[in-house]
């Protein structure tokens, strides 16, 4: 039972490496419909996407997945004729191979949830009419069965009755095929998913004695008989592709002639007799009736045979009956002369694959977390060494307080991915969207290549989605609009990442009619989110956007009109502890502008008190430490202000005032500048206690809405710190600060 539970357990797991890989041949294969729309005849591209099908139909065959391979075949089919030159790239064809697409992942899906054997009759139907659209394309009827009518397979050598339409499939192995990680009997599987194997003989005689014998090498062959209604030549060679510089493979047609079989005869055991008596019988035996070389002196002299192989033959000499066969044969020829450089170039793909490990994101998270509670054990060995006041001891606190930021950078680093996969993705949204509009976009990527913490990046997939869908909206006007204002009839929507001062930059723009101000401050005033007569820069009514329900639509479509999204947009990534921006010209377009920290995990920080309470104020915030402004000395109950900073005005937060904490303040207290979006910001604190390696723990439910809180750490005493959200801090400064004025006035002018 327990070896039966270890090899489902293999199984489940190579399943899931199988969709997983799918997964990512699916998203190469949509870029590569999509490169072929701009650049219709780039060959690369074209063979790129031909060789994702082709992988996803041979692995999901080694799983059984057989609605997958039927589909998928379809597919491959027609980007066959594409690669061959036989077929045309155009957005028809585009189109409904960008739909084949999305069916074989509808397709995947089943086989994820365990549904494959019990295909949806839907699902089968939308198979069946993709795959008819793709026939017609191709204008071939279903294909006939493969020569089961053939009634000879040659002068002299006919095949047995019983085995009429047979291929003969003869395949050796070479020595290296098991170190390249093949297995034969995958291949031999996927075989039998295109028809029938009605014989197979494993051959031997290669292997060595046992004191002789290799594990890692391969010795290998076969020799198989194989019917089908369906494959042709092409097919039963594409089966063995991955092999195809692992092995030597003939493929012989039920109707080859009889040269064909004889320079195969010759190809596989040369001038040695017993050899060729062995063969010879096998074949026999496997239902093909075969005279002996010797034995047929009329085939032997009008056929001279000699030690050259199928490859080697010149295409004038060989039979017409198989002219594709013979091409790829003079390929694999060409490979096995340039043998010793193919090696040594497979070694070095060997040393590049070793390289990478695919990893469990939760044992991923995991390790975060254990390296965070390391930081903070780190930090109170560092307590204890100080307390203790022993150099010795400080030294090795000191160096194991490297160590651990070494480990921090190394471990946080491992979740950091390239935000461009993401961007990739709105490729396929901009076309179809575009497309249902009636609108030409052309979408810009730059800095796709600039890193973001993986869970970073799940969680502002989102927000960029909704903000794409906005602009090709709302933001970009129709062919017609942008010719009479003087534009290109084609918009352009760009998204642009890059890192600046510890955080990662997020852009989000289009070359649209921008905001109109006027509606959206009407629409503001309308529903009382501000007063009528209330003066508000262009960046202060742009924000009013952001709302709950806010919408200037004038009518709801299928993409947006419901005031629902942008107050989502916001929430989100006010959640992920980041900023968004709006910068809009009239008739120029728009860009949404995301800030965010690299990563949620563990950050650098600086440790400040306001009384008895710890805040941590993210480092890569922090401009410049100075004494208290003699502006800020005065305790007369204000929120903020503004002080001279070398000529320069900028506005303080009192952090005792904000957070409302009582008690007396100290003799001398300390002014933290750090930088925020709107500009530099003094927060005013009673200590500064220096550099902190934070561990962001998240808030309880209770305290997730308190402004200017984005977190909590512990200090390697056990105290618990409160980790500052500057832009939220600063905004509720301002808006309480506002808040006072107005009622001070309001006071004043009841009193006169």
């Amino acid at each position: 039972m327990t070896h039966r539970q270890d090899d489902d357990e293999i199984l489940a797991a190579a399943r899931a490496g199988f969709l997983e890989e799918a997964d990512e041949l699916l998203a190469q294969f949509e870029q590569c419909l999509l490169g072929l729309e701009s650049d219709p005849q780039d060959a690369e591209i074209i063979n790129a996407a031909f060789r994702a099908a082709h992988t996803i139909k041979g692995t999901a065959g080694l799983f059984g997945c057989d609605a997958v391979v039927g589909f998928t075949h379809e597919v491959e089919t027609l980007l066959e004729a594409v690669r061959a030159g036989r077929l045309a790239v155009d957005e028809p064809l585009i189109a409904v191979l960008l739909q084949s697409r999305d069916q074989m992942e509808r397709l995947l899906d089943e086989v994820r949830a365990g549904r494959a054997d019990t295909p949806d009759a839907g699902l089968e139907a939308v198979s069946r009419d993709l795959g008819g659209q793709l026939r017609a394309l191709l204008g071939l009827a279903p294909a006939p069965a493969a020569a089961a009518d053939a009634t000879a397979v040659g002068d002299g050598m006919a095949a047995d009755p019983g085995r009429r339409g047979a291929w003969q499939i003869s395949l050796r192995l070479r020595l290296d095929a098991l170190r390249n990680g093949l297995d034969p009997l995958s291949f031999i599987r996927y075989l039998a998913t295109l028809g029938t194997i009605e014989q197979l003989a494993t051959l031997d005689e290669r292997v060595p004695a046992l004191d002789a014998l290799d594990a890692e090498d391969c010795h290998l062959g076969f020799e198989i008989r194989f019917t089908s209604e369906s494959a042709d030549q092409a097919a039963i060679e594409q089966v063995f592709e991955f092999l195809a510089d692992d092995c030597e493979l003939t493929v012989l047609a039920p109707d080859a002639a009889p040269a064909r079989w004889d320079t195969l005869l010759t190809q596989r055991c040369g001038d040695d007799a017993q050899a060729r008596t062995r063969l010879l019988a096998l074949w026999t035996a496997q239902g093909v009736q075969l005279p002996l070389r010797d034995a047929a002196p009329a085939v032997a002299a009008a056929t001279p045979v000699d030690d050259r192989t199928p490859a080697d033959t010149p295409a004038a000499e060989l039979p017409a009956a198989a002219p594709q066969i013979e091409r790829r044969a003079a390929e694999a020829g060409e490979r096995r002369r340039n043998e010793p450089e193919r090696r040594a170039g497979a070694k070095d793909r060997r040393g590049d694959d070793a390289r990478f490990l695919r990893v469990s994101a939760d044992k991923l998270d995991r390790l975060i977390d254990l390296i965070g509670e390391l930081v903070i054990a780190g930090s109170g060995a560092q307590l204890v060494a100080q307390r203790e006041a022993s150099p010795a001891f400080l030294e090795a606190a000191q160096r194991i307080h490297d160590l651990v930021q070494e480990a921090r950078d190394g471990a946080l680093s491992l979740r950091m991915v390239p935000i461009g996969e993401t961007f990739a993705r709105f490729q396929r949204v901009v076309r179809d969207v575009s497309k249902g509009l009636g609108k030409e976009v052309e979408l810009e990527i730059t800095g796709g290549d600039t890193e973001l913490d993986k869970s970073m990046v799940e969680a502002i997939a989102d927000p960029l989605m909704h903000l794409v869908r906005n602009s090709l909206d709302h933001g970009i006007e129709s062919a017609e609009d942008r010719a009479a204002a003087g534009k290109s009839p084609r918009g352009r929507l760009a998204l642009n990442a890059y890192h600046e001062s510890g955080l990662i930059v997020i852009e989000v723009s289009d070359d649209g009619r921008g905001l109109p101000r006027e509606r959206i401050l009407a629409k503001a005033i309308e529903r009382g989110l501000v007063e009528a007569d209330q003066p508000l820069s262009d960046a202060e009514v742009n924000q009013l956007i952001f709302a709950p329900g806010f919408s200037t639509a004038e009518k709801v479509t299928d993409l947006s009109g419901r005031g629902v999204g942008m107050d989502v947009v916001k929430r989100n990534i006010d959640s992920l502890r980041g900023q968004i921006h709006i910068a809009s010209t009239p008739g120029a377009g728009t860009t949404m502008q995301i800030r965010l920290p690299l990563t949620l995990a563990i950050i650098d920080g600086f440790l400040t008190t306001v009384g008895e309470t710890h805040y941590v104020v993210p480092l890569e915030g922090v401009v410049e430490c100075i004494e208290t402004p003699p502006a800020c000395k005065a305790d007369d109950g204000r929120l903020s202000g503004c002080f001279d900073l070398r000529g320069e005005v900028l506005p303080y937060v009192d952090l005792r005032r904000a957070f409302r904490q009582d008690g007396e303040r100290p003799a001398r207290q300390s002014m933290l500048l750090v930088r925020t979006p709107t500009g530099k910001v003094g927060l005013l604190v009673d200590r500064l206690l220096g550099e902190h390696q934070t561990v962001l723990k998240p808030l309880g439910r209770v305290f997730q809405h308190l402004p200017g809180i984005a977190g909590s750490t512990v200090l390697g005493s056990g105290e618990v710190a409160l980790v500052l959200d500057l832009p939220s801090l600063v905004a509720h400064a301002s808006v309480s600060h506002a808040a006072l004025r107005r009622s001070q006035a309001t006071a004043r002018r009841a009193a006169a």
